[in-house]
């Protein structure tokens, strides 16, 4: 696979910067391969499958050729429908925001032609468009092409099997017989082939190898996730899993910076990896990773190139990767050394598509599961607590703190009371403790039937807790989350997202659990912050609060 990080592209600075807003570092294998042989002027017929990259391929050439002082049609892409239409048209104005004076519309069927007539008055450089659309405006003379630089078919194949070929034809021949005609396609049948000998010359021909997946000892997951969904899923993952070691991978730096800092706030022990890093900071962090003093890394692909270490028992597609072949380099950061690994892949919607392309070209099964429950968490929780126990009696040396059990079970018999607790209760009541309190990062939305009908009961229970029950004067009808709630506490104070505990989120206000010992702290750090646009006040609930919530929450909102 060839390597060639965007920053070494013969481009343009604008489009440099407008690939670093995009959180790219390194090009995919087509775009590694494309994009210089058209920023060259060739011919180009290539072999690449959706989701490799390809727009960014043919944009930043065809970007990089526009005129901007002339306000004719320059570069006309093609592609099979209006939803690629778009996506296309979003990436390419993505692509040339720095770049003065270079307009491009979309054309496609559906939309009213008037208002697409009222676009090319305003004289784009680039059109995107459907085959069906674009003959409406050549026939109408509201587009003309004779200026065309470059045309380019994005997959060429599609627009066949869906009939556009005579389509195709007419327009090939309506434009200039010197401008350059760069062909993509995911297959390459032979009517595409004749097109390419009909209509190219000087090809170069471009077929991007996919590797077979060499890491067997790697058992592969998927989860039906949509990103608001994605931080909570992969945190009861990382609970319900005793993961010594886990790498997440995200597509962009920005990505890897935002997910650190929610995993940070939720009491994760996480380090960030990517290229704008300097290399003193990128090997600390690695060390610290290789010496399990961080348990999970974030990072990019690029940056993930520094990562040998051979005891990771676990890899996160937090996001999938932009080509099949970045998937097997990430996924053979686990199950090295002959040792057993897991990944673990988010996707959903029309990232499924490309999960399907993953699979046919590793040619290996990705099977579906269900992200795991707070009782499966509960579960491994327990069974981690149970098995350290087992330890400590295989160890022995116990006879310091067996007289203080029995000393316990003494005071607490109770004849009068006809209280008897036994040694298996004293143990069950140490369990109860420890779990409650487990790190555990994954948080549980509250139903709120069964808190208003449970809410006398729960606040006796936190007086006499090491807890503290705060009313915050923020909630639902605020659109705000659990993991939001834990991310401000975390940012304004010491307190860690791990110690802190139940939270209640009602409409118009929220009740969440700290430390008392932070108490001081909360008060002192969080009250007249802003919070979800509003100015946040504290008070330390009780009874009285508790029992009538719905009338002060709706009195707080009215002020």
């Amino acid at each position: 696979m060839e390597s060639l990080l965007f920053n070494q592209l013969d481009v343009s600075e604008e489009t440099k910067k407008a690939v670093q807003d995009m959180g790219f570092e390194e090009a995919t294998p087509i775009q590694a391969k494309a994009i210089p042989v058209i920023l060259k002027g060739n011919d180009v017929i290539a072999q690449a499958p959706t989701g490799t990259g390809k727009t960014c391929a043919f944009g930043i050439p065809a970007i990089e050729g526009i005129d901007s002082n002339d306000d004719r049609v320059q570069v006309l892409i093609l592609c099979p429908t209006r939803e690629l239409v778009i996506q296309t048209t979003e990436e390419l104005k993505a692509l040339s925001k720095y770049k003065e004076g270079v307009r491009s519309l979309p054309i496609y069927g559906g939309q009213q032609i008037d208002r697409q007539i009222t676009g090319l008055k305003k004289k784009p450089q680039i059109i995107i468009g459907t085959p069906g659309r674009v003959m409406d405006h050549l026939r109408r003379k509201t587009l003309r092409l004779e200026n065309l630089k470059m045309l380019i078919l994005d997959e060429a194949d599609e627009m066949l099997n869906m009939g556009f070929r005579e389509d195709i034809d007419i327009i090939l021949e309506s434009v200039p017989g010197n401008r350059q005609f760069v062909l993509f396609s995911a297959t390459l049948p032979k009517a595409i082939l004749d097109i390419a000998d009909k209509y190219q010359t000087n090809t170069v021909k471009i077929n991007v190898v996919h590797k077979e997946l060499t890491v067997p000892t790697v058992e592969q997951f998927y989860l039906e996730v949509r990103e608001s969904n994605k931080v909570e899923v992969l945190s009861r993952l990382i609970d319900a899993n005793n993961f010594k070691l886990s790498v997440v991978f995200c597509n962009t730096k920005k990505r890897v910076d935002d997910l650190c800092k929610d995993l940070q706030a939720r009491g994760y022990s996480a380090e960030a990896l990517h290229g704008d890093m300097k290399q003193l900071q990128r090997d600390s962090v690695m060390n610290r990773f290789r010496n399990g003093f961080v348990d999970i890394l974030i990072a990019t692909d690029v940056a993930a190139r520094g990562i040998d270490v051979d005891d990771v028992d676990a890899v996160f597609n937090y996001d999938l990767p932009s080509d099949e072949e970045y998937y097997v380099h990430r996924i053979g950061r686990t199950g090295r050394a002959k040792r057993e690994g897991a990944s673990f892949s988010f996707a959903a919607g029309r990232e499924m598509n490309k999960l399907r392309d993953i699979q046919r070209y590793t040619k290996s099964k990705i099977k579906l599961m269900k992200p795991p429950t707070i009782e499966d968490i509960e579960e491994n929780i327990l069974s981690g607590i149970l098995g350290e126990v087992k330890e400590v009696l295989q160890d022995g040396k116990l006879n310091k703190y067996m007289k203080y059990i029995e000393q316990m079970l003494e005071e607490l018999d109770d004849v009068e009371t006809d209280t008897y607790p036994t040694s298996v209760e004293v143990a069950a009541a140490f369990l109860k403790l420890s779990m409650k309190n487990a790190v555990m990062g994954s948080s549980k939305d509250v139903n709120i039937d069964e808190l208003s009908r449970n809410r006398t009961s729960n606040l006796d229970s936190y007086e006499d807790s090491n807890m503290v029950r705060l009313f915050i004067n923020v909630g639902k009808k605020d659109h705000l989350t659990a993991s939001e709630l834990i991310k401000f506490i975390a940012a304004h104070t010491t307190i860690k997202g791990k110690q802190i505990g139940r939270i209640d989120l009602l409409d118009k206000f929220s009740f969440f659990e700290i430390p008392k010992v932070t108490l001081g702290e909360a008060m002192a750090n969080l009250v007249d912050q802003e919070l979800k646009g509003r100015r946040v006040n504290l008070e330390v609930a009780n009874k009285k609060q508790g029992n009538s919530g719905k009338d002060r929450g709706g009195k707080r909102d009215r002020r």
